[in-house]
């Protein structure tokens, strides 16, 4: 197997990597710490780079504080555009494909039918924004990307909205939770494991995808599910965006059609909630 190398490990996503490459026995996965491997020190990437030689590079680093990247522009452009910019340029130089992990909220959501990798990107957010500037320089750089955008990631690792709400449950007797932001949870082990599993394909299939488990839910509902998957007795009552005003606007309507990776690529994709019960699962297990 050819080298593989992971930037952003500390994250979600990447400690998802690192437990699925292990449970795949893919031995031949580096993830370098941010002090080797900063994306916005192309010294510090070449270097890396020439360490390792990878035929496959995967980007998990992101700036994703969607409220307060309105106010601080600068710095979720230079990791969330310059940064993949940057890495596109040493995949080039070494002949290497890069995984590029982008967003649903590339998306104004205004649409209410799945929406498709040839839909439209209009962007309603910093946030959103910078990530679509990203892969527009990822694709202008770099012919030999994946771009796999996807939406509401949740995991044993890291925070995340299954352990906030886990969390609030257990101290609270009631929340109040948005009802009318519509969009699919993705348990980012699932994640992980379709870019594993494109990347030991061989494929050459190059080009945007979207990636989410199956189902559509509002984060309501999808609160729900983790109170009654979970057992915890807590009141939810639904409430209205406009009730609950955030910095940033999000997409109201964001489901992803997944038939093109799923065709493409072969791949069995959970349902979301099935997804949520293993994530439950393997959270209270552990404590």
């Amino acid at each position: 197997m050819k080298n593989i190398l992971v930037f952003g490990a500390s994250g979600q996503l990447g400690q998802c990597l690192k437990k699925v490459a292990s449970l795949k026995g893919i031995t031949s996965i580096f993830f370098p710490p941010e002090s080797e491997a900063n994306i916005l020190d192309p010294d510090l990437l070449a270097k890396v780079f020439e360490q390792y030689k990878p035929a496959y590079a995967i980007n998990c680093a992101a700036y994703t504080a969607v409220d307060k990247a309105e106010d601080d522009i600068e710095l979720a452009r230079k990791i969330n555009k310059t940064g993949a910019a940057n890495l596109a340029v040493q995949c080039k130089a070494y002949g290497a494909a890069l995984v590029q992990i982008s967003t649903d909220f590339v998306f104004a959501g205004n649409n209410p039918n799945p929406l498709s990798e040839d839909d439209i990107a209009e962007p309603i957010s910093v946030y959103g924004l910078t990530k679509l500037e990203g892969e527009q320089d990822v694709a202008a750089i770099l012919p030999q990307h994946f771009i796999i955008r996807t939406s509401w990631l949740y995991s044993e690792f890291a925070n995340n909205f299954v352990k906030t709400m886990l969390k609030l449950g257990a101290e609270r007797d009631e929340l109040k939770i948005i009802a009318d932001q519509v969009g699919t949870p993705t348990y980012a082990i699932d994640l992980a494991g379709a870019i594993l599993d494109i990347i030991t394909s061989g494929s050459e299939n190059y080009g945007i995808y979207h990636y989410s488990n199956e189902g559509v839910t509002s984060w309501y509902d999808f609160a729900k599910g983790i109170f009654d998957v979970s057992g915890t007795k807590v009141n939810v009552f639904p409430i209205r965006t406009s009730e609950y005003p955030t910095k940033a606007t999000r997409p109201a309507y964001s489901v992803m059609d997944k038939a093109r990776i799923r065709n493409t690529f072969g791949l069995q994709i959970p349902y979301w909630r099935d997804s949520l019960i293993v994530c439950i699962n393997a959270l209270q297990s552990a404590q």
